[in-house]
């Protein structure tokens, strides 16, 4: 009796343990490990007990040291520099880190590896952690922000990095009409925007005239907001407040420009001009311009390792320019791409498994922070009084939604790598996640599909193509640039299961400056683009309400929303409900209250599906040489992060 009661409880307990391993599993999906870091070399001695003795350098630093034209080390590093603890070992010095791209309109690639924020995500999308901030300190009433900047910390050309330096952005660009006529959404509550004020040379404080919930989020969050800061000792010789008229104009031509706001943009950007001193890990050397952009290490970059290292490793990062993406994944499974992620397409898995030993690649598989790879938005800001009266009728977008079948093309394009069918929604692990919004409309039924766009009046002609109420066939086209998934592929379906309920559908694959320059012109009918901050929903909401241009469906809704009513057009009903539930979101410090409102959003959504969903997004491909270090084998994705600058590049490193 005694030894089966003994039995049985070890049985439980093996299943205990099973049950624990398997839940382990599933969160590790989740919270995905990633490099850590220690904000001085004394928290890191805090916390594992050794020490940071002395400071080394790479070898061409060294050598540049060595001739006299640059300081040592340690006078070239703040007092105290953020430690970065590499992902497998710590790494060795040189090499070239090989990417592709496709020229300049293709920026986030290069940006995503070198922008520095005041402060950032962890890994996992959850916390703040400090990044050019070692800290910062809220008021109780949510108002005020100071932030506590790095003593010491240095330009790429050796000029110090202070608070003037975001004064100057916030007083001299930001408060400038002609550099910025409309004031940054993110950067105003309540209508009015925050105000900057220097402290001291290593202190300046944000602040609002409402409490501002969402305001460290943001500072933390999608690509721009946390680079609130600009050389003012290079770039005020380019400005009017600082420089003469005659000096301007002769600046001017020299440009072939205009204006001078003009060539103050021109001379900002560090990818177009190699002169600007940059605090990043990377600096440009060879400018966008040209067919190969050239990036070269920052010998007065603010980040060490655990043995005092200096970072970056890597020497020089080269950006080929390319004409196609199909070129980008070939140079990749010809093994010609060091490490990338970014246009690495889905559907060339297989072929990528094939030939990783021939291309002496690995292949690594990360969770996808977008709430979908393909979002499909209906453009109910539509020139067409016709289109858009048929597209803004709740019931066409649900037909459209019923009439796809997603699991054919979860099948036949993502190879079945996508977890569901779902509609466009914050991820589970979120927190914001809405069970009813996710499933809505969700199902395989073009019998209902039909019998919607027969209650809406629109009879099919004599070729089965319904009829607009002009008495015209509707006619539509998705138009897309093929960037980030198997989208030709997967429209072309969606196409024809549209077509099949009567909707007659044309796809049309351009260049991603023609589709945005077209967005922008509200000339197109359906656009594809993808999910966004699928963990962070509450700072980039765009496909929940009128967020921003990337809004594609309520762009010039959005216009409106962003320029305080300036320009645009003012939407009515549920959806201008949905920006006046997201002002109070704004305002509001609690998480649960926060959350509770933008459930109220969802709901909305899934009551008007202003956007069609198609399927949960699947991992995203990397990439990388089996002699390239220190890049972490499993990690969320993200844009919201500035992926793969979470990821810390800095740390790779290539392994002799």
């Amino acid at each position: 009796m005694y030894n089966r009661q003994i039995a049985r409880w070890f049985v439980i307990l093996l299943v205990i343990c099973f049950f624990l391993a398997s839940f382990q599993i599933s969160y590790s999906q989740i919270k995905m490990p990633s490099p850590a870091s220690y904000n001085s070399p004394a928290d890191y001695t805090k916390a594992t007990g050794k020490k940071i003795t002395k400071y080394k350098e790479a070898p061409m630093l060294a050598e540049l040291v060595k001739q006299g034209k640059l300081p040592p080390v340690e006078k070239r590093l703040p007092e105290e520099p953020l430690v970065i603890v590499p992902v497998e070992e710590v790494g060795q010095y040189g090499g070239t880190w090989r990417r592709a791209w496709l020229g300049r309109a293709d920026g986030p690639g290069p940006d995503r590896i070198t922008t520095e924020r005041l402060i950032y995500f962890t890994p996992d999308g959850k916390d703040l952690i400090p990044n050019i901030a070692k800290s910062w300190k809220v008021s109780a009433d949510r108002k005020e922000f100071t932030f506590y900047l790095r003593r010491g910390m240095k330009w790429s050309d050796g000029q110090p990095f202070t608070a003037d330096d975001i004064l100057f952005w916030y007083e001299d660009i930001i408060l400038n009409d002609e550099l910025t006529p409309t004031k940054p959404a993110w950067l105003t509550i309540g209508g009015k925007l925050g105000k900057v004020q220097k402290v001291s040379t290593y202190v300046i404080k944000f602040t609002f005239d409402q409490p501002y919930g969402l305001f460290l989020r943001y500072l933390a969050g999608p690509p721009g907001h946390g680079i609130c800061y600009s050389p003012k000792h290079y770039l005020k010789q380019f400005h009017p407040k600082y420089t003469s008229k005659e000096k301007l104009d002769t600046l001017i031509k020299e440009e072939g420009v205009q204006y001078w706001y003009q060539l103050f943009s021109n001379k900002r950007d560090r990818f177009l001009n190699p002169d600007i001193p940059v605090i990043s890990a990377w600096k440009c050397v060879v400018p966008s311009t040209r067919p190969n952009m050239v990036l070269e290490r920052n010998p007065y970059y603010w980040k060490i390792d655990i043995e005092g290292n200096q970072l970056p490793y890597i020497d020089r990062i080269n950006h080929e320019f390319v004409e196609s993406i199909e070129i980008i994944n070939m140079r990749a499974v010809a093994g010609q791409i060091d490490m990338q992620v970014r246009h690495i397409l889905w559907q060339n898995y297989t072929l990528f498994m094939e030939n990783k030993d021939k291309g002496d690649y690995r292949v690594i598989k990360y969770k996808d922070d977008f709430e979908t790879n393909m979002a499909i938005a209906l453009n109910l800001n539509h020139k067409d009084p016709v289109l858009r009266q048929i597209f803004n009728d709740d019931r066409f977008r649900k037909a459209l939604s019923l009439a796809i079948n997603r699991n054919e093309i979860n099948q036949l394009c993502y190879l079945g790598m996508c977890e569901e069918p779902r509609q466009v929604v914050p991820l589970p692990e979120s927190g914001y996640f809405s069970k009813e919004l996710a499933y809505a409309y969700i199902e395989y039924n073009p019998k209902e599909a039909n019998r919607m766009l027969d209650e809406m009046g629109l009879k099919r002609g004599p070729d089965g193509i319904r009829l607009r109420p002009d008495g015209k066939p509707l006619l539509i086209t998705i138009e897309l640039t093929p960037a980030f998934g198997p989208w030709v592929d997967a429209c072309e379906l969606i196409a024809k299961y549209w077509t099949d309920v009567g909707v007659k559908t044309a796809i049309k694959s351009m260049e991603r400056s023609l589709f945005y320059t077209r967005k922008a012109a509200l000339e197109h009918d359906v656009a594809i683009w993808t999910g966004s901050v699928g963990m962070q929903p509450l700072i980039d909401p765009r496909w929940y309400m009128p967020w921003s241009t990337e809004s594609n469906h309520v762009i010039d809704y959005a216009r409106w929303y962003q320029s305080g009513g300036k320009i645009g057009e003012k939407p009515t009903g549920d959806l201008l409900k949905t920006i006046e539930i997201y002002e109070e979101i704004k305002k509001t410090s609690s998480d649960r209250k926060q959350k509770e409102l933008f459930q109220q959003i969802l709901k909305l959504n899934a009551k008007n599906l202003w956007v069609i969903g198609t399927l949960s997004s699947p991992p995203d491909i990397c990439i990388v040489k089996n002699n390239m270090r220190n890049v972490p084998e499993t990690g969320i994705y993200s844009w919201v992060l500035h992926s793969p600058k979470s990821f810390n590049p800095e740390q790779f490193f290539f392994k002799k």
